[in-house]
């Protein structure tokens, strides 16, 4: 039977070689994702195509495009601060959003939830 070759822990500053293919060492299990308890209810199915169409009814241009001086169509639904960040999903919390815009704002989001995570190995690996 073949064995996999031996290969660092991938936790942060770990070294320990580590051959099942977990790539992590005891020491570092890696957590299991689980859906926080405080994670904010998303609206979905039919509801959230009506209130799609009633947002790009109401405004139908891209609102970060129109406050830098261009016209470009809306084509998402967003939501101003991100439901991971707290926001809420309400009529307050939306934009309407292209999707050149939607897919930066989304890139922006990824890189804060990395670094929020690797702040918390820094911490404890000191």
């Amino acid at each position: 039977m073949a064995v996999a070759a031996r290969r660092p822990c991938t936790h942060p500053g770990c070294g320990v070689l580590v051959d099942d293919g977990s790539g992590r060492c005891p020491k570092h299990p890696k957590a299991q994702w689980a859906k926080r308890p405080t994670a904010a209810k998303r609206i979905t199915g039919r509801k959230l195509q009506q209130l799609r169409a009633e947002l790009f009814k109401r405004e139908p241009l891209c609102r970060p495009c129109y406050r830098a001086g261009h016209i470009t169509l809306a084509t998402m639904r967003d939501h101003i601060l991100a439901l991971e960040d707290g926001g809420l999903d309400v009529e307050e919390n939306v934009q309407p959003i292209c999707s050149a815009c939607h897919e930066k704002k989304s890139e922006d989001e990824r890189a804060r939830g990395v670094r929020r995570a690797w702040a918390g190995y820094r911490e404890s690996t000191s």
